[in-house]
């Protein structure tokens, strides 16, 4: 690890950049202060053709994620690069990160005196395409690498902000603008606004993917699951979300949301296209697979005592109970329709970014018996919950909710209809206006019995819609899924998702 970097940037009332030594990385870390960034120690032999890396964070992060327990910082040094990095602000959406990122690479090109090439982690890719597109960047940026960047969004940020998640989302302090933005509805809407944009490919970029969830029971174990019905991912990302069209994908692999930004585990490999614009991916671009309803979820708060249930249909092979709190303590009693009781969860920390610092409680049971089943919570103080029932099941494949229309959507449930019957459905809509995120205002909608309803004359913003599925399968056994899509409306009442 280097001994010293130097801080560039804006302090209190300074006009101009003052450069001062900060301590050693690991130890004296800056402040992340949004709008400073950081120089690392030059190269003993500085390559005149190698252009120099400003490394981005991502979500409700900082720039110590790129030399804190990680050697990627060390690694672009040891290969003879210049470097720096910038803290953004870690909670707003791409258009405020964007604009401030824009001003300071101007900065940055300044102080190098050529152009730079950005290696962005997670929401940072999204940042750092805002910044060239809308706010002139590009002129100062000769390419843009992105390790897991949420490109069309993420279902966990969804899911944060729907019915039954949002209460805990807002006590851990993760519903904030940027988890507002990255919803896939407004994503759907910037990704088609932006890849009109006429300098769209003016600066190469390359994009990578993870696979991995780490170990199981881990910190991000719960969000891979989840984001399974969706498709691969790395436990916060799915690698259909981390692809963009005119991109060249370097490499999926087995990484999680965290290990993809290490230096050992990629810069080897995205190290030659810092170089040639003119390297071709090898890898196979797969087709974005139909969204399974293989989810049932709850949440809210409570004080003391907490019980919920949840039906489980016959011939499921397994299901996974997820509680996640804004408590360590919680105390869980899992109870099954005969009365048999399970209380052995496993407690971890969550690291997936939208519900990072909540405790995730977890249990599997492999081929469980159908019928009505029970979990009851104790706390010994007022508690935020979300439970999260993940169904191994057959019937998971023939529900799926679907938008129709552009301008006069309707909204859709589809099912195998020789596989269920029965089957009703509850939306609840939230409505979130960027001028005003904390106020969302809710409506409760039972859907008609061919499972469509429509959506007119709706105002400006992102809609969260929750919809809780019951029915019952052809033996005439229950149950219940619940399946979360967002759409956002423009000015114009044009309508986006993905």
């Amino acid at each position: 690890m280097r001994e010293r970097i130097i801080i560039l940037g804006l302090f209190l009332l300074m006009a101009w950049p003052a450069e001062i030594w900060a301590g050693s990385f690991g130890k004296d870390d800056p402040s992340g202060v949004p709008g400073q960034w950081y120089v690392g120690e030059d190269p003993a032999d500085i390559d005149e053709n190698k252009a120099p890396i400003v490394f981005i964070h991502g979500l409700n992060s900082s720039s110590a994620t790129w030399w804190k327990e990680n050697d990627m910082y060390e690694t672009a040094y040891t290969n003879g690069y210049q470097t720096a990095f910038i803290d953004l602000y870690p909670d707003k959406n791409m258009w405020n990160n964007g604009e401030l990122l824009a001003e300071k690479l101007g900065e940055i090109y300044e102080h190098f005196g050529k152009k730079v090439v950005l290696a962005a982690h997670s929401k940072g890719g999204v940042d750092a395409q805002t910044a060239l597109i809308y706010f002139g960047a590009d002129e100062y940026v000769e390419r843009v690498v992105t390790l897991s960047s949420p490109h069309h969004g993420s279902e966990l940020a969804d899911l944060a902000h729907s019915e039954g998640a949002s209460w805990l989302a807002d006590i851990i302090g993760n519903k904030n603008e940027a988890t507002q933005s990255l919803q896939t509805g407004y994503m759907a809407y910037f990704r088609d606004i932006t890849d009109r944009e006429p300098g769209i490919e003016n600066t190469s970029m390359y994009t990578f993917g993870g696979t991995g969830w780490g170990p199981a029971w881990g910190s991000l174990f719960w969000g891979g699951l989840y984001l399974s019905q969706y498709g691969s991912n790395d436990g916060a990302v799915t690698v259909s979300s981390s692809r963009l069209p005119y991109a060249e994908e370097i490499r999926v692999d087995d990484w999680t949301h965290y290990t993809i930004k290490e230096g050992n585990a990629t810069f080897n490999l995205f190290q030659p296209y810092l170089q040639t614009s003119s390297l071709q991916s090898n890898v196979q671009m797969e087709s974005l697979s139909p969204h399974s309803a293989a989810t049932f979820h709850r949440g809210g708060k409570f004080k003391r005592q907490k019980t919920e249930t949840f039906h489980i249909e016959e011939n499921v092979e397994s299901v996974t109970i997820q509680w996640t709190s804004s408590s360590p303590t919680s105390d869980l009693t899992l109870f099954s329709p005969k009365g048999k009781q399970f209380d052995q969860f496993r407690t971890s920390r969550d690291q997936s970014s939208y519900f990072h610092g909540a405790y995730n409680h977890t249990m599997t049971i492999e081929n469980p018996g159908h019928g009505l089943w029970r979990i009851q919570a104790h706390s010994a103080d007022k508690e935020a919950y979300l439970l999260n029932v993940h169904f191994q099941s057959d019937i998971n494949e023939n529900l799926n909710l679907k938008v129709h229309g552009k301008n006069n959507p309707q909204v859709r449930l589809l099912t195998g209809k020789d596989t269920v019957s029965n089957v009703r459905t509850t939306l609840t809509l939230g409505h979130e206006s960027f001028k005003s995120p904390d106020r969302v205002k809710t409506s409760t909608i039972d859907m008609a019995a061919d499972g469509t309803i429509f959506l007119r004359g709706m105002e400006k913003g992102v809609y969260n819609i929750t919809a809780q599925v019951r029915g019952e399968t052809q033996m005439g056994n229950k149950f219940n899924r619940s399946i979360v899509q967002t759409l956002y409306i423009d000015d114009k009442g044009n309508v986006y998702w993905r």
